[in-house]
């Protein structure tokens, strides 16, 4: 098991070794909160919200949620941890970089990727 600390500076590491330009006009940088976020999209509660790319009255920030992380990828060894953490925050950036762009492609497909997950599901 690993520590809200040793995800950050996991993430530190990831970030650093990215090109600066994709964190242009994150002005509310990256976020690791300690929650575990579930997905209001699953009524059974089951799907945890990993990260989320948030643009409001703050400004263009990630949010990242360490029990959900935790929950999710709290089996996995360090090596493959960090590739998780690594897709992640690729995936959450490119919501940033898409939104700068007036663009939606990453959005639509997580609500479609999550309505085959829930079709998928027995209730």
């Amino acid at each position: 098991m690993f520590s809200i600390d040793d995800v950050n500076d996991m993430l530190d590491e990831i970030a650093d070794d990215m090109p600066l330009e994709l964190f242009r006009h994150l002005n509310g940088g990256i976020n690791l909160l300690p929650d575990a976020k579930r997905s209001s999209a699953d009524p059974t509660g089951g799907l945890y919200t990993l990260g989320e790319y948030r643009q409001d009255q703050m400004g263009r920030y990630i949010v990242l949620y360490y029990g959900s992380i935790r929950a999710v990828h709290g089996h996995e060894t360090p090596n493959e941890l960090y590739s998780s953490l690594k897709k992640l925050l690729l995936h959450e950036l490119t919501h940033h970089i898409e939104a700068l762009a007036g663009e939606r492609s990453l959005e639509i497909e997580d609500e479609r990727m999550i309505r085959e997950y829930l079709k998928n599901e027995e209730f």
